[in-house]
């Protein structure tokens, strides 16, 4: 169930369940489309819009579950359900970010952009230098950032592969990844501070959409291992010095990844037709992860993940993301008032409770 309908003259795009990402940003490039694509090629698409779904463009177009078009759902009587704004509207609201407790997706149409190119890529330091490294990128974030400019701050361990090039394998780095849609010249200027820094290599450039899936370096196929995230309501000096001495050199446990995206923009504005995760209300989104691929390393791994959450839990915000957690009560995932429509809702489609998902929604009794 990989089929993919990219219709130009209304810039969708019918994507089936077994799709993932690269799948649809390679068969949407030829007519200079773009969709709001995660930043790992292997991510399937459905599951990630069904949690809300946080784009590298996101800033710009905002959620990519509030760019749906229409939902095919079998629900648990066995029903094939078409839900869109006029049929089935409880159901498509509740589909676009309330997660996979409603039913079983077979397709999704997706809006789709004109984007032929992005200016994107990385600013490279030593990890010694995380510290002035995030607490300049933090100012950046703070300032009058335009929605086209998205930035992630990142700390980054790779592993001593040989199909990595000779200059990072095996070695440690703070990052700054950018991704800018308009004039390159903006772009430059707004990164001035960092690129003042001294980069040991900068490889922001204008690219290709299919080549945007590979700046964040995600694996190409699934690997073993552990992650959770918070959204970050504030970032004072506190937080980044907590976060640094936390996972920077001295990490007791070096964790591969440990990230701080900026949102803002367009995914924090609430609009009234959006799904039931209407906007990102936080500035910041935190995800640390570790590799486990012996059993041994899993409670190492886990660990660590909580000490970086533990650091940043004094500025952690009331609500976290659906797709980067993985053990927060279901208050925090929504507010009161769609998580009780989200009850009504099954209740409505699933009273039985037959189908649940990794963040289950009960149905209201």
């Amino acid at each position: 169930m990989r089929g993919i309908q990219i219709d130009p003259q209304a810039s969708t795009a019918r994507v089936e369940a077994g799709a993932v990402w690269s799948d649809v940003v390679q068969a949407a490039a030829p007519h200079r489309l773009a969709p709001l694509a995660g930043s790992s090629p292997n991510v399937g698409v459905i599951g990630y819009t069904l949690g809300g779904g946080v784009s590298l463009l996101g800033r710009k177009y905002g959620l990519s579950a509030s760019n749906v078009r229409a939902i095919d759902v079998v629900t648990a009587d066995g029903q094939l359900r078409h839900a869109d704004s006029e049929r089935e509207p409880d159901l498509f609201w509740a589909l676009r970010g309330g997660g996979g407790s409603f039913g079983v997706v077979t397709a999704i149409e997706l809006r789709l952009f004109p984007i032929a190119q992005v200016y994107a890529g990385i600013l490279w330091y030593p990890l010694e230098r995380g510290t002035e490294v995030l607490h300049t990128w933090r100012d950046l974030t703070r300032g009058a950032v335009p929605d086209e400019l998205t930035t992630v701050s990142r700390f980054l361990r790779l592993p001593p592969v040989p199909d990595l090039p000779a200059e990072i394998r095996g070695k440690s780095f703070a990052l700054v990844e950018a991704f800018h849609l308009g004039d390159p010249a903006k772009a430059d200027e707004l990164l001035t501070p960092l690129r003042a820094l001294g980069p040991v290599n900068d490889t922001i450039k204008t690219i290709t959409m299919p080549e945007l899936l590979r700046v964040h370096m995600d694996p190409d196929q699934p690997v073993a291992g552990f992650g959770d995230g918070l959204m970050i309501a504030n970032l004072p000096d506190e937080a980044i010095d907590a976060l640094v001495s936390t996972a920077g050199t001295s990490a007791k446990f070096p964790l591969a990844s440990v990230e701080l995206r900026h949102l803002g923009g367009e995914l924090g504005r609430h609009r009234k037709q959006n799904g039931a995760l209407g906007s990102l209300r936080a500035p910041y989104l935190m995800f640390a992860a570790g590799m486990t691929p012996t059993p041994d390393l899993k409670a190492p791994v886990t660990v660590e993940v909580e000490a970086v959450e533990d650091a940043l839990a004094p500025w952690a915000a009331q609500h976290m993301y659906l797709n980067f957690e993985t053990s927060r009560p279901r208050a925090t995932l929504w507010t009161e008032h769609a998580y009780r429509r989200l009850r009504r809702i099954k209740a409505s489609v699933d009273p039985h409770d037959v189908i649940r998902s990794n963040h289950p929604v009960p149905p209201a009794r």
